[in-house]
């Protein structure tokens, strides 16, 4: 069984996902992890029948804690420390900081065919449904410190409380220690030394603490969430997972506090983002709306739900990594659809419930599935008709939705060519003119080629499997290593070391063309 379907059969109550996120900067595309997670959490339990909601919250009352690299660090340093929808936007499409980043990654949920109900931190405290919590924690400042202690191993002094106020006097909500509560006001101090990264003004006063004054801090705003929003089910990141962190703490609040059951948690893992590409100057890769803006929303999905929670995703869009990620989905597509085609009424099972919930909507609909390396591999072919060297490839005729994701597929292609791809990933062939790199190739690699010539000459389909075949039976013929022997092609025809199947880059080439360098070569 589907993980998500196992969780949804042990259900057995009305149900509320949640999933949130600090709206700090342009969110990673490790976060669409979570979402897809808790999105496919909430159809399974849809699909079995069963009540539940979907939420997420914007935790935009926590503090802008750094200047991210691609902003103007003179223009936002002097809103370090505040409450990030207090910070103003980088441009005006947006009233806000966390509003402008948070709308980017919004566009991304759509894109995903995400419809969670979404909440703002600030209007939960700003309207004062969290006041109640507010004066429950402060009241039980002892327990939570207690819990700090035996959970965390985190000490706290005996007068701090669980609040920080925002200073009515610089703005910042980093700064301040609260250090009592007569129930309605709470002390404070804006001190200078309370972070290593922005300084305090040094204000102190009594101020009350309801109606947006500040926040909890969020492992106990986690627990007020919780009850508020009534989630009973929410997983977490394995960073917050991990034995006495932050998971942990937040559920001993809840307990010992509120006498109340945490929501149900299972961690999942990290994805980690490879590549040089992600640190490049043109700054892309590392975001979700650059992926959003790379892949087709199922393929995008498909790469969260290929592996289980709680296996780590190693991920660069580089060519290896795009195409196997295509490769995997198109098994399965055109596994379903034979299946399809023995049955019209398909029973998914384990296999296929990866690419039933990669699908925007409830519905698996097939389409003949052009490969993608081919497709990035013809565009780079100079004078080549596109549309009919695709029509010749394809096994069947194609129909206007095999177009429209066909034609996906080359946008896909042609932005990864643009922005991703390295050099040595580029097909850059030489038709005027021998490379350089030809007249160093060894007398065993010229009867290599010599021999391939005369195997191409008498093949009689000039098609990508046949010529894969032809060059690996003149290796077999002539006793040599293809490590050895397929270089000189690359050699010959790209001028370096590597490329892509060399079968089936000389399918993309006339076979006059072919022969004529490989003569050329070994004279």
């Amino acid at each position: 069984m589907f993980w998500a379907d196992k969780i949804a059969a042990s259900s057995h109550q009305e149900e509320l996902v949640n999933d949130s996120k600090t709206p700090s900067g342009r969110v990673h595309v490790g976060s669409v992890r979570g979402v897809i997670i808790h999105d496919v959490m909430y159809r399974a339990l849809k699909r079995a029948g069963k009540p539940v909601k979907f939420t997420y919250g914007v935790d935009d009352y926590d503090a802008l804690d750094t200047v991210p690299h691609y902003l103007d660090k003179e223009k936002f340093s002097p809103y370090l420390g505040y409450p990030l929808c207090n910070v103003p936007s980088p441009d005006e499409n947006a009233p806000d900081y966390a509003k402008y980043f948070m709308g980017e990654f919004l566009e991304v949920f759509e894109y995903l065919g995400v419809k969670a109900e979404i909440y703002y931190l600030r209007d939960l405290y700003r309207s004062g449904k969290l006041n109640p919590y507010i004066d429950k924690f402060l009241n039980h400042a002892q327990d939570v410190r207690e819990v700090y202690r035996d959970v965390s191993k985190a000490d706290r002094a005996n007068n701090w409380y669980p609040f920080q106020v925002i200073c009515p006097n610089c703005g910042k909500i980093a700064t301040t220690n609260v250090t009592d509560y007569n129930g309605s006001e709470v002390f404070f101090t804006c001190k200078e030394d309370a972070t290593d990264w922005v300084k305090g003004c040094g204000h102190q006063g009594w101020i009350s603490p309801f109606d947006g004054n500040g926040k909890l801090p969020w492992k106990v705003e986690w627990v007020a969430k919780w009850d508020l929003v009534g989630v009973t089910m929410e997983m977490a990141g394995k960073d917050h997972s991990q034995k006495g962190g932050s998971r942990d703490v937040a559920n001993a609040i809840c307990r010992k506090v509120l006498h109340k059951k945490p929501p149900f948690h299972s961690p999942y893992e990290f994805i980690l983002v490879n590549g040089t590409k992600m640190s490049s100057s043109k700054g892309v890769g590392s975001s979700a709306k650059d992926m959003a803006d790379l892949l087709p929303p199922e393929l995008l999905r498909f790469l969260m739900l290929r592996t289980q929670p709680k296996t780590v995703i190693n991920f660069a869009p580089n060519y290896e990594t795009i195409t196997r990620l295509f490769r995997d989905y198109d098994n399965l597509l055109n596994q379903y659809a034979q299946l399809q085609k023995e049955n019209e009424n398909v029973e998914l099972d384990r296999t296929l419930l990866p690419l039933f919930y990669a699908q925007l909507e409830e519905e698996i609909k097939p389409y003949y599935t052009f490969d993608i390396s081919t497709l990035i591999s013809l565009l780079q072919v100079p004078h080549l008709d596109l549309k009919a060297e695709i029509e010749k490839r394809a096994e069947t005729e194609l129909t206007d939705y095999d177009w429209e994701k066909i034609n996906e597929r080359i946008a896909v292609a042609k932005k990864w060519l643009e922005d991703y791809a390295d050099e040595e990933e580029k097909l850059v062939i030489y038709f005027d003119n021998i490379p350089e790199t030809a007249s160093g190739l060894s007398d065993e690699q010229k009867q290599y080629l010599t021999k391939l010539k005369e195997n191409l000459i008498a093949l009689e389909k000039w098609e990508g499997e046949e010529l894969q075949t032809a060059l690996f039976t003149a290796t077999k013929q002539l006793g040599i290593s293809p490590s050895v022997a397929f270089p000189a092609i690359y050699y010959s025809f790209l001028g370096k070391e590597r490329g892509p199947k060399a079968g089936y880059l000389f399918s993309y080439l006339d076979k006059d063309f072919v022969l004529k360098r490989l003569e050329e070569v070994v004279k």
